[in-house]
C-alpha cells in the first residue's frame, strides 16, 4: 500500500546517511563495515514501517539485519525510529528489491524475510512478485549455503502460488503453516504492522521456509 508522502522524508534521510544507504550509491557494499560487528546479515524485502524488522534487531542483538523498502515515507518511518533507537545492528537500503544484487555480495546474507508483500494478483503482474523465479534466483546469489527464506502473508492465492514457485525452482520446503497464531508449531513470533492488522479482522497467516537444495 502506497503511504503519503512525508514532507519531512528528504530532510531527513540526507541528515541520516549513518544509518541508510541510498540506491544512487548503487555498489555492492561491505556490509560488515557499516555496523560495530561482524554478525549474520539477515534482510527484510520490502519493511513497511519497520515493525518487524526494528522488533527482530531488538530481539537479536548478535544478527545484523537491512531493512529494504523502495518508498520514500517508509523509508523515512523506519530511520525516524532508528535515529531515536540507535539500534547497532540495524542499517536501512532504500531501494528495489529486485535490485538486491547490485548492493549485496554474493553468498553473504544468511536469511531473507518477505513479510506480506504485495500479491500482485493480475497474471500479467506475475514478475513482479517476490517470490517469482527471477527473484529467486537472486536470492540464490545472494544466501549463503545454510541461508534460508522466510515467507509470511494472507494472502492465500499468493501463498499457493509461493509454494508452487519454491518447488518448481527445487526450494526445499522446511516449514510450511496455514494458519501460523494457531500453529502448535510456532514458539516465536514477531508480527508486521500489517499481520498485527489482518490478524485482528480473524484473517489466518500463511508461512513458508525454505532453503536452496545445495549441488
Amino acid at each position: 500500500m502506497r503511504l503519503r508522502n512525508k514532507p519531512w522524508a528528504k530532510t531527513l534521510i540526507a541528515q541520516n546517511p549513518q544509518w541508510l544507504v541510498e540506491a544512487k550509491d548503487r555498489t555492492q557494499i561491505e556490509w560488515d563495515q557499516r555496523f560495530q560487528k561482524r554478525q549474520p546479515l539477515h534482510i527484510e524485502v520490502g519493511s513497511g514501517k519497520g515493525q518487524f524488522v526494528i522488533q527482530m534487531a531488538q530481539a537479536f542483538p548478535e544478527i545484523n539485519f537491512v531493512a529494504v523498502e523502495v518508498q520514500e515515507a517508509a523509508v523515512a518511518m523506519i530511520l525516524k525510529k532508528q535515529v531515536a533507537l540507535q539500534l547497532p545492528n540495524l542499517q536501512i537500503l532504500y531501494a528495489n528489491g529486485a535490485e538486491l544484487t547490485d548492493f549485496f555480495m554474493p553468498h553473504t546474507i544468511a536469511t531473507i524475510y518477505l513479510n506480506f508483500s504485495d500479491p500482485w494478483p493480475k497474471t500479467r503482474h506475475e514478475k513482479r512478485r517476490l517470490t517469482y523465479r527471477s527473484f529467486l534466483k537472486q536470492y540464490q546469489t545472494l544466501l549463503d549455503v545454510e541461508g534460508r527464506i522466510e515467507f509470511k502473508t494472507d494472502n492465500r492465492g499468493l501463498f499457493e502460488y509461493s509454494l508452487v514457485s519454491f518447488s518448481q525452482y527445487g526450494l526445499i520446503l522446511d516449514f510450511v503453516s496455514l494458519d501460523l497464531h494457531h500453529d502448535t508449531r510456532v514458539t516465536f513470533n514477531i508480527e508486521t504492522e500489517y499481520e498485527t492488522k489482518f490478524t485482528q479482522k480473524g484473517q489466518p497467516i500463511y508461512q513458508v521456509k525454505a532453503h536452496f537444495k545445495q549441488d
